[in-house]
């Protein structure tokens, strides 16, 4: 009786849980942590990282110059007044030197190096390195942003994060997108302008699934920095009238002039890279002679001293009139800035143009508004609203991004009656801009490495607009030219791949073993102690790069017979950084081609 009894409550328990088994399944995926949800999580936690950092960097600033630099430059003998900033370019770069040569090369530390051309992967401690460089130079006076430091830091630490918890190349090119808007919106305290920084010159993506964490991640470093550490915004902008309609020609004529002086701006950023390029002196003499630069020029216009936000607020608020031809002086101050600029940059100091740039934007737009006053024009707008307007039209011609240089200005200000003259300024200075100069701020260094950004290609599909970089995996562990042959052989038994890598010293891909050619040299050879993995190995096949479009990658993917493909940086450095999955690449190519036909071989016509 009892076993009957037992067996009905079996039977009962089997009914009920078949009858609900599909719902709990249902109710688990609910539960399931989607991979948004947990970018949204990361993005969060990096914003932290930004609000941090930006905190750190004011700190340390301020432990080396309690007070502003633009003024003490201003109180100091003419002496000290250029000691203080070659002395401070002699300690930045001797930490540079000696620190760099202590941590060794790590590889690449540019942003969008590591995301159009890398792994997403920033290496630590050459960063920290270049931290504690950049704090000295921004604290002596170096003319360079502090934004740059902080927006390096942030992403660098993320990015660690990233490969302390060995997560794929996708995920760490993301955090350092993240880290990227987080820095900029704690630097700035401009969390829009933050995000669409990161979306647009760093990642080049602006679709929901990315810039969602973008904006979380600046969101949450702007209130870190904001309220809970009570860091002020940079600049202080005054409150000016709405521009009318009739005076909005003006704006255009001064967007062709901020395209010139963005233009000559970059020129001469580029004209000291060249000029202090020439010379193998090492790094800290030549970060001395960029101080020596600045001082020099500091004994005239003090003003150039340091990123410039404080001489730019006084801009802004047109404190410059005081001066007794504030034309000649706005015109001096200009091109004392470029020169200042251009040398500290081209000497390899570490540091940001974007805070400089916003410098020469306010002060060749005072020029332009005083020029105008001077001969009785637009007398209805403020010169300080000319000023405003300027920053983000040069900012536009510098970056190429005008939305990026209207949402900053606009979160700067925030004043919305001057948006339409920003915008007329800043299309008109980026078409100007562009035909006097080719590369922006942040592809030229990138075009130099013969990387190439914003390709376009064919489409078969959505699958199609991704790249190697998003299916790039870690690369098979290569060997090195002088790898002994049993090594060889043992990593051959102990692994399953047919093909080994051969790298440099500098990790340049230079050649491929092959299983089957090393089993001919076995049968062969007589006297093996002496063969090296450089005697057997074939050339180097044909390479893929991770900014390349999936469909510009199907030739190579076909011709080549490895089970991974090698992903190099670029074709001209040709440093081995990832592979793909052959079987994984012609298996998405496939799923895109049968996505566009039907199934009697018709195309699919879009809705």
């Amino acid at each position: 009786m009892q076993l009957l009894k037992n067996s009905s409550i079996l039977i009962k328990t089997r009914d009920f849980l078949r009858r609900h088994w599909q719902g709990a399944l249902r109710w688990r995926e609910k539960l399931v942590l989607k991979e948004e949800a947990f970018h949204l999580i990361l993005a969060g936690m990096v914003g932290v990282i930004g609000g941090v950092v930006n905190l750190f960097f004011y700190e340390a600033v301020h432990l080396i110059q309690p007070g502003n630099i633009v003024e003490l430059a201003e109180k100091l003998p003419d002496w000290e007044r250029v000691l203080l900033p070659t002395l401070g370019g002699l300690a930045a770069g001797l930490i540079l030197h000696w620190g760099l040569r202590l941590v060794g090369n790590q590889g690449p530390t540019n942003l969008i190096e590591v995301v159009v051309a890398g792994d997403g992967r920033l290496p630590t401690r050459t960063d920290l390195v270049k931290s504690c460089s950049a704090i000295v130079s921004i604290a002596t006076g170096a003319s360079i942003g502090r934004e740059g430091g902080i927006v390096q830091l942030s992403a660098t630490l993320s990015s660690k994060l990233g490969q302390l918890a060995k997560w794929p190349p996708y995920r760490l090119r993301l955090l350092v997108g993240c880290g990227a808007a987080s820095g900029m919106a704690a630097a700035y305290n401009a969390p829009i302008a933050g995000a669409v920084f990161s979306a647009l010159i760093v990642l080049g993506n602006f679709s929901m699934n990315l810039f969602a964490p973008l904006v979380f991640s600046s969101v949450i470093a702007t209130m870190v920095s904001r309220t809970f550490f009570g860091i002020q915004p940079w600049y202080q902008i005054p409150p000016f009238p709405e521009v009318g309609p009739w005076q909005l020609p003006w704006f255009l004529l001064m967007g062709v002039l901020c395209g010139m002086a963005g233009a000559i701006f970059l020129k001469m950023v580029h004209l000291g890279r060249q000029e202090f390029g020439k010379y193998s002196w090492p790094l800290y003499i030549k970060l001395m002679l960029a101080g020596l630069v600045v001082g020099i020029i500091a004994l005239e216009f003090p003003g150039v001293c340091g990123n410039g936000y404080t001489v730019t607020n006084d801009i802004l608020h047109e404190q410059f009139m005081q001066e007794a031809r504030p034309l000649l002086w706005l015109a001096g101050l200009l091109v004392a800035k470029w020169i200042a600029t251009a040398a500290t940059v081209g000497s390899g100091t570490v540091g940001g143009v974007f805070t400089p740039t916003l410098f020469v934007g306010a002060t060749t737009g005072a020029f332009f508004g005083t020029a105008l006053h001077r001969f009785g024009m637009s007398t209805d707008v403020q010169t300080g609203a000319f000023a405003l307007v300027g920053m983000g039209a040069v900012l536009a011609a510098t970056t190429r991004s005008p939305l990026l240089a209207i949402i900053m200005v606009f979160e700067l200000s925030l004043n919305y009656s001057m948006v339409p003259a920003i915008m007329l300024a800043c299309v008109v200075s980026v078409l100007v801009a562009k035909q006097m100069h080719s590369d922006s701020v942040y592809t030229e260094h990138l075009r130099v490495k013969g990387i190439a950004l914003g390709r376009e290609t064919s489409r078969l599909g959505v699958t199609m607009e991704q790249t190697i970089g998003d299916l790039m995996h870690p690369p098979v562990a290569p060997v090195r030219e002088n790898t002994t042959l049993d090594e060889v052989a043992e990593r051959f038994l102990t692994g399953s791949n047919n093909f080994l890598p051969v790298v440099d010293i500098g990790k340049r891909l230079v050649g491929v073993v092959a299983l089957q050619d090393l089993k001919e040299v076995l049968n062969n050879a007589k006297d093996l102690h002496g063969v090296i993995a450089s005697d057997v190995m074939r050339t180097a096949p044909k390479t893929l790069t991770p900014a390349q479009p999936l469909l510009d990658a199907l030739p190579t993917v076909l011709e080549s017979e490895l089970r991974n493909v090698p992903v190099v940086n670029n074709h001209e450095e040709n440093r081995l950084v990832g592979a793909v999955a052959r079987a994984e690449l012609l298996t998405i190519f496939s799923e895109a081609i049968a996505e566009k036909s039907d199934p009697r071989g018709g195309e699919v016509k879009g809705e």
